[in-house]
């Protein structure tokens, strides 16, 4: 099993490695690019698109599961995580209003939910399990949308979103296992794990590429799917806890990010530059060592996913 598991991760590590300096290309000569403005912390044109590279390294290794272990709702996944790949591809060139991009991403959300990815209940360590109902519907959309945009925000330094994914995905496998033997999830994330790795030798400090829209909402959309699929089915207590704490960095910034904006009276979708990564900045770490910073804060979030889990469950 560990070979197929190596096999999986190299296939997705390798496309992505050799696709990304044909999407560099692709993105300069369809006008892709991300111009600096005083907003962001780069300060020359960037490539973006690189969501691309990652797809098709992540599809190509996902072939190869499909024919380990197949399961329906791996279409609603695709299909879902496809229409986000191509809203932020369109988001990379043009650039899209923020509530066009809301709906595309609930659209997006509902795929999966069709196909029957759901929280579907609730336990009640007083009084057994609370089922859900239609309110899974609302639920998990919320979720999926939550964690998309969540990741899309810290997408704010080189290779960050990309890093914290890659850790992420790779404490998901090992629980998925751990939870419930859920051997296609956990082959879904080192997937996606090798596919950001790949992806991450060209965007680490200093960047040749950005993730873009259609990268980090990508990530975002596959991950949270990943975890309703693995994590969420059925909330116990743990499993709850257990991806909030995974997604810990993402999660707490986009909320304190929401606090913020209420309390200044400015429009949720408005961008600021008081995120955990400009503080960092502003504190005086130079932007790999904020970066690893923030690395390091969400192994520590994942560490801790997986000892309260073996802990306590």
């Amino acid at each position: 099993m560990v070979l197929v598991y190596l096999f999986v991760f190299a296939v997705a590590l390798l496309l992505a490695l050799i696709l990304t300096p044909f999407v560099i290309r692709l993105a300069y000569r369809i006008g892709a690019v991300d111009v600096p403005n005083r907003r962001k912390v780069h300060n020359r044109i960037m490539p973006r698109l690189g969501g691309v590279a990652v797809y098709l390294g992540f599809v190509a290794a996902m072939a190869v599961i499909v024919n380990l272990t197949y399961d329906r709702q791996i279409l609603g996944m695709l299909l879902g995580g496809t229409v986000v790949l191509l809203l932020g591809v369109v988001d990379d060139i043009k650039g899209l209003p923020p509530l066009w991009k809301l709906a595309g991403q609930v659209l997006a959300a509902a795929i999966p939910v069709y196909f029957g990815i759901r929280v579907n209940f609730i336990h009640n360590p007083f009084d057994g399990y609370f089922h859900l109902g239609w309110m899974s519907i609302p639920v998990t959309m919320l979720w999926i949308v939550g964690i998309t945009n969540a990741i899309n925000l810290i997408d704010g330094l080189d290779g960050l979103a990309s890093g914290v994914s890659f850790i992420a995905l790779m404490i998901f496998s090992f629980m998925a296992m751990k939870v419930n033997q859920n051997l296609l999830i956990s082959l879904l994330s080192v997937a996606l794990a090798g596919a950001v790795l790949g992806f991450l030798r060209y965007n680490f400090h200093p960047a040749k590429i950005f993730l873009g829209d259609s990268g980090s909402m990508f990530l975002g959309f596959t991950i949270a799917v990943m975890a309703v699929m693995g994590l969420l089915k059925s909330v116990t207590l743990y499993t709850f806890i257990t991806p909030i704490l995974i997604l810990g960095v993402p999660i707490f910034d986009t909320f304190f990010a929401i606090l913020r904006r209420y309390k200044n009276n400015q429009p949720i979708f408005a961008a600021d530059k008081a995120h955990l990564h400009h503080r960092l900045l502003n504190l005086g770490f130079s932007h790999r060592r904020a970066v690893l910073a923030i690395y390091c804060l969400a192994l520590v979030f994942g560490l801790s996913a997986v000892f309260i889990f073996l802990r306590f469950s």
